[in-house]
């Protein structure tokens, strides 16, 4: 359990009011919520408990498992027998297959020992993601929940107190939205086929 999870579950009921309170009684036509549940596409109760879910220790050891293969390619690579003292084309063609193979599996940046590596950083990157995102939601949650919009949603119906408060807890979900998509954009050539 780490902050978000403590935070959370104090948060639940005013996130469940604000919820409640957005979809029967919606927000003035101009405010920000509006904006912000386009983006994220959730009510902020929804939304929050989504980021909630996010587990980046799970995946830990994803990228040590990614580092140990990329190192196995490049192993097996440099361990490819020469054709020593073959001679002939049977020689001529074992060696140029070896040479590609070994290359295939380590060399460039198209070779698969240097695309295991650049998937090992992704899945770093969306741990470090993961992790700031929960951070910066407990953060936005603590705020909301100290919050002058939080005291009036308390005392009665107020429509604008619950879009202020969906529209912090949004933002900031929104943000780390943009965070992740940004770090999938930048990895896009990952998902292509290595060529051969």
């Amino acid at each position: 359990m780490d902050r978000l999870d403590s935070v959370l579950a104090v948060a639940a009921p005013l996130l469940s009011r604000v919820d409640d309170l957005l979809g029967t009684m919606g927000a003035p036509a101009d405010h920000e919520v509006w904006r912000q549940l386009r983006r994220v596409r959730l009510l902020p109760g929804d939304a929050a408990r989504t980021v909630a879910a996010l587990r980046p220790g799970e995946f830990d050891d994803a990228v040590g498992l990614l580092r140990a293969d990329a190192r196995a390619c490049a192993d097996v690579a440099a361990e490819l027998p020469p054709p020593e003292e073959w001679e002939g084309e049977a020689a001529e063609a074992y060696a140029e297959l070896r040479g590609r193979v070994a290359d295939r599996l380590s060399g460039d940046g198209e070779s698969l020992d240097e695309r295991l590596e650049a998937s090992a950083d992704l899945a770093q990157a969306l741990i470090d993601w993961m992790a700031k995102a929960r951070a910066d939601l407990a953060v936005a949650l603590a705020t909301a929940l100290g919050s002058e919009e939080a005291l009036a949603l308390a005392a009665d119906d107020a429509p604008e107190a619950a879009a202020g408060v969906g529209a912090h807890v949004l933002r900031t979900i929104a943000e780390s939205y943009a965070e992740a998509d940004d770090l999938l954009q930048a990895s896009a050539e990952l998902a292509e086929a290595i060529p051969m």
